[in-house]
């Protein structure tokens, strides 16, 4: 184990990191509600640009549980590398898919249990395959890196992509494609990512006595990074506001994750010390997940019965409960008092010999 600390600072990291899963999957509940609250008593949504939301207490519990959840992952990402933490959200669309199905009545059916536990063990798989090196260490070598033409070419990518989904897609499929809002809320936030990591890096700088300060690429990365995080809860909340809980958490979590990561193999290269089998079990992680992912919100409205079960597994539950219905009577055969019988016995030949006092 590798990292800013070492060992230590790699298992702070991974605690850090479960921890902003839990807060932020909790936040997302809490937001929906004040939504929903809004919606019921006629106010303008978030979906068609109100902004009603700020007034609404729930709301601002769940934006103050973000902000704990992301302060989490700030400091996670200070500890370990972004390949590392970045999967960890994962849990919190565990979080939020379970709280959902217990405070918004939002169905969570076996699909979805199944999804939930391709998460955890993706995650997992994830963790221990996680590249165990930090690349960068000071603010010298990060302002380095935001020098790299692959990163450059990325950033402006990044920015062009998201314009272009904010005045030209959003007004034309905004309502009715879950993945305009969530495709410019996971673009921009790769970015912040980087800005977060950075920023980590010039905080350690500055509890270890450097003029920290007076470099100006920490006040840029402050406010790129505020910039970004306030475009990302503008279009979170419209997602929210239009979608369900169940499918805005999944595909904002696929999406993110995959823009980090891209952000991350481009800016700090931190695949560059990983060996063949890390990287096929990081990419085995990370496709386990997405297909947790999937099953979580693809087939949330599916009631799960056993009609849908294949022929052959319908056959095999038919002749189970043949079998088990003639184990019943045979048992309950086996337990057949004796008494009854004799009495009824009894009964029969008394019925015989009425009949036969009635003939005479």
């Amino acid at each position: 184990m590798g990292g800013a600390g070492g060992p230590a600072g790699f298992y702070v990291g991974l605690g850090l990191a479960l921890a902003s899963s839990a807060f932020i999957g909790s936040s997302f509940i809490l937001k929906k509600k004040g939504l929903l609250r809004l919606c019921r008593h006629g106010r303008a949504r978030a979906g068609q640009g109100g902004h009603a939301y700020l007034q609404e207490w729930l709301w601002w519990a769940g934006l103050l549980c973000m902000g704990v959840g992301e302060a989490a992952n700030f400091a996670a990402y200070a500890f370990a590398p972004a390949t590392l933490v970045t999967p960890l959200g994962a849990l919190s669309v565990l979080v939020s898919a379970v709280l959902s199905s217990t405070f918004l009545n939002e169905q969570l059916n076996v699909h979805g249990k199944i999804g939930c536990i391709l998460s955890i063990l993706g995650s997992t798989v994830m963790v221990i395959h996680a590249p165990q090196e930090e690349e960068v260490s000071s603010l010298e070598s990060m302002a380095e890196k935001l020098k790299d033409p692959g990163f450059i070419v990325f950033a402006v990518c990044v920015l062009v992509s998201s314009l272009l989904l904010i005045f030209v897609a959003g007004p034309r499929y905004g309502q009715s494609n879950v993945l305009v809002y969530v495709l410019v809320c996971s673009a921009i936030g790769s970015l912040s990512v980087s800005c977060v990591k950075g920023l980590g890096i010039a905080l350690k700088e500055l509890f270890s006595g450097k003029p920290v300060l007076k470099e100006p690429l920490g006040w840029v990365l402050l406010v790129c990074l505020v910039i970004c995080i306030s475009v990302q809860i503008n279009y979170l909340n419209k997602a929210l506001d239009i979608f369900n809980t169940s499918v805005v958490t999944p595909v904002y979590y696929v999406l993110f994750t995959t823009a980090v990561m891209m952000c991350s193999a481009i800016l700090f290269k931190e695949w560059q010390h990983m060996v063949l089998d890390n990287i096929i079990g990081t990419i085995s992680g990370f496709l386990t997940i997405v297909s947790g992912i999937f099953l979580l919100h693809a087939f949330r409205d599916m009631p799960f019965t056993p009609d849908l079960l294949p022929l052959f597994l319908q056959q095999a539950r038919a002749d189970l409960h043949t079998s088990w219905r003639s184990a019943d009577r045979h048992q309950s055969c086996q337990h057949q008092p004796l008494l009854p019988s004799e009495d009824k016995g009894s009964e029969s030949a008394e019925e015989e010999e009425e009949e036969e006092g009635e003939s005479v």
